[in-house]
C-alpha cells in the first residue's frame, strides 16, 4: 500500500496538516501540492476548523520542489520554472495568506527553497530548536520563490534577508527567535505540544476579528498610514457589529470567559 504523502488530522476546531514524504525530506511532488491546496481549501471552507498547523515529518519540514520533478526530458527540454510557481505554488500561498482563520507553522526540522516560502506565509511559527532555514537557491543559480523574497524582508529586514539569500548559510531556529521570523523556537520534543495548545487557544477565539486583523497586517505592508487607518475605521465597524464583540463585551461585563462562534 502506497504510503500517503499528506495526512490530515482534526482536533477539536484544529486541523493539523502534516507533509509525510521523510524519507524524500518532505520534497513536494505534483501530487502533493495537489493534496496541500485542497486541505488548505478545505480548512478554509469547514466551519468545524478554526485554526490550522502545517507541519511535516521526520528531520525536514519541507525541502520545497522535488528536483526530480523538473530535470529536463528526453529530448532535453527544460520546463518553465516560472510556469511552475505559478501555477503550484503561488495558489498555495494565496490560499495560506487568504485564510480567514490562524494558520500557525509547526517546524519540524530542515526548511529549504520554497519550504521557506510555505513557512513566512504563516501566521505564526513555532520552531523545533534543531530547525534551521536554508535559502539554497543560489546555489542552484535560482532566485527565492514562493513568496519568500516577499516576505522575508518585511520579517527581518533587507539587509539579513539578501545575507541569508545570497550565501545560502543556514539560520538556525534560536536565531531566527531573535530576529522575529518565528514567534517561539522549543525543544523538539515539545513542538507538536506547544503549537497544538497555541492552536487550540486560537480556535476558542473571535475568528471573525482574527481574519479582519489578519487583513489589516497584510495591507499595511504596501499602505499609507491613512489608506491604513481608513482600513481599521472600516474593520473595526464591521468588528462592532458582530456577534463575537457582543459574546465578548457581554462576557467582559459578566465577569466569565468568553465563548466565541
Amino acid at each position: 500500500m502506497a504510503q500517503e504523502t499528506l495526512l490530515k488530522e482534526q482536533l477539536n476546531g484544529v486541523l493539523r496538516i502534516t507533509l509525510n514524504r521523510p524519507d524524500k525530506l518532505n520534497a513536494l511532488s505534483p501530487d502533493m501540492r495537489t493534496e496541500l491546496l485542497s486541505a488548505l481549501q478545505g480548512a478554509q471552507d469547514d466551519p468545524q476548523v478554526r485554526s490550522v498547523i502545517l507541519t511535516g515529518t521526520g528531520r525536514a519540514f519541507c525541502t520545497g520542489q522535488d528536483l526530480n520533478d523538473i530535470l529536463p526530458d528526453s529530448s532535453g527540454k527544460k520546463p518553465d520554472l516560472g510556469e511552475v510557481l505559478t501555477q503550484h505554488y503561488t495558489p498555495i500561498i494565496h490560499c495560506i495568506r487568504q485564510m480567514k482563520k490562524p494558520v500557525i507553522c509547526a517546524v519540524n526540522g530542515i526548511a529549504t527553497g520554497a519550504g521557506n516560502g510555505l513557512v513566512f506565509a504563516c501566521d505564526m511559527v513555532i520552531a523545533a530548536k534543531s530547525a534551521k532555514f536554508i535559502h539554497a537557491f543560489s546555489r542552484l543559480g535560482l532566485v527565492p520563490g514562493a513568496g519568500a523574497s516577499f516576505h522575508l524582508p518585511r520579517m527581518v529586514g533587507e539587509v539579513r534577508a539578501k545575507g541569508l539569500m545570497l550565501t545560502g548559510k543556514p539560520l538556525t531556529a534560536d536565531r531566527a527567535a531573535d530576529w522575529g521570523l518565528v514567534w517561539e523556537a522549543v525543544e523538539d520534543e515539545q513542538l507538536q505540544d506547544v503549537a497544538l495548545n497555541l492552536a487550540r487557544d486560537l480556535a476558542k477565539g473571535p475568528t471573525s476579528a482574527y481574519a479582519m486583523t489578519k487583513y489589516l497586517i497584510q495591507a499595511s505592508a504596501d499602505s499609507t498610514l491613512e489608506d491604513q487607518l481608513t482600513r481599521e475605521a472600516e474593520m473595526q465597524r464591521r468588528a462592532g457589529y458582530s456577534e463575537n464583540h457582543k459574546e465578548g463585551l457581554n462576557a467582559f461585563l459578566e465577569k466569565r470567559p468568553p465563548a466565541f462562534k
